[in-house]
């Protein structure tokens, strides 16, 4: 059932505690400004390449950075959130979409297949085609035994070799957390006119634990907590794009706006203040970074 409050958690905001969740806000905050310092470069003309932007859904990454940390992580082609919530340095991101060699592969591979290996991070990259992030992902947990987390949209789930490495992860028994964050959209075709049938179900045949639950932080910060214990596992996660599926472009105003829910979350709680402070923050933070002289200095225009 796609609205903002299925399956959500009641006070769950509360449950996690005023310091996790205000840490949640500040990830969100973060990929939120950058993405706004993003769209006015590509309006200014100093980024050029295509964009794939998280705005809209990055409670999901920031939600999930805080409940599984030490993950390795393998997001999908939307992944600026997912960088930025991890621990990714916003200035190799900046630099990576500029093209230049400082960026995150170099200024070569743009928006689609940001990896980060700095800060205690292991983020690993891809070619950027839909969904085959997910064998990688599956490979890697299968190499190292390491506990992994893998992104990947409702389309990707369409993919045969998504699939087909869930199954494989289900019958050896692998450390991976799968997350779909289901847009609801494959470019501008939405599900229902694609598929008759639910991933989760699928999971479910598998073998594989899962939860399907509306982009409420707290909840998928207190799930991801529950199903790391149970890997492999599946969270089918119903967000919002706010841009359109490559580019800045807008095409009306979301189901819902899930960052304006957060932030009435907090308020109840009293946190009003606290809040205002970060989301200053970040812009202030986000804003030296796409300065408009800087960018001026670095693509020597």
């Amino acid at each position: 059932m796609r609205t903002s409050y299925f399956n959500v958690v009641k006070n769950g905001a509360s449950i996690v505690g005023p310091d996790t969740a205000l840490e949640i806000f500040k990830r969100i905050c973060l990929a939120r400004s950058f993405e706004a310092g993003l769209i006015e470069a590509v309006r200014e003309g100093f980024v050029t390449a295509p964009v794939y932007l998280s705005m809209g859904q990055e409670a999901i990454a920031a939600a999930l950075s805080l409940a599984i940390p030490e993950f390795m992580i393998f997001a999908q082609h939307r992944c600026h959130a997912a960088y930025l919530s991890f621990g990714g340095n916003a200035e190799r991101l900046r630099d990576e979409l500029l093209g230049l060699p400082t960026g995150t592969s170099g200024g070569r591979a743009g928006s689609n297949c940001i990896q980060c290996h700095d800060n205690d991070v292991t983020m690993h990259g891809h070619h950027g085609l839909i969904g085959e992030n997910v064998p990688l992902a599956v490979g890697a947990a299968l190499g190292s035994g390491k506990p992994t987390v893998c992104f990947f949209g409702d389309g990707a789930a369409e993919e045969d070799y998504v699939l087909s490495g869930m199954g494989f992860a289900s019958t050896h028994r692998l450390p991976v957390l799968f997350v779909c964050e289901d847009n609801n959209l494959s470019i501008l075709t939405d599900v229902a006119t694609r598929r008759s049938w639910s991933v989760t179900k699928i999971a479910d045949a598998l073998g594989i634990t899962n939860a399907d639950l509306s982009d409420d932080p707290w909840t998928l910060y207190l799930t991801a907590r529950e199903l790391k214990k149970s890997l492999p596992a599946f969270i089918n996660t119903f967000t919002c794009r706010a841009n359109w599926h490559v580019g800045i472009g807008v095409d009306g105003p979301p189901e819902w706006d899930r960052f304006e829910i957060i932030r009435q979350d907090l308020s109840a709680l009293g946190l009003s203040k606290e809040i205002a402070g970060i989301e200053d923050d970040a812009r202030s933070a986000m804003e030296s970074i796409w300065d408009k002289k800087l960018l001026q200095r670095l693509s020597g225009r």
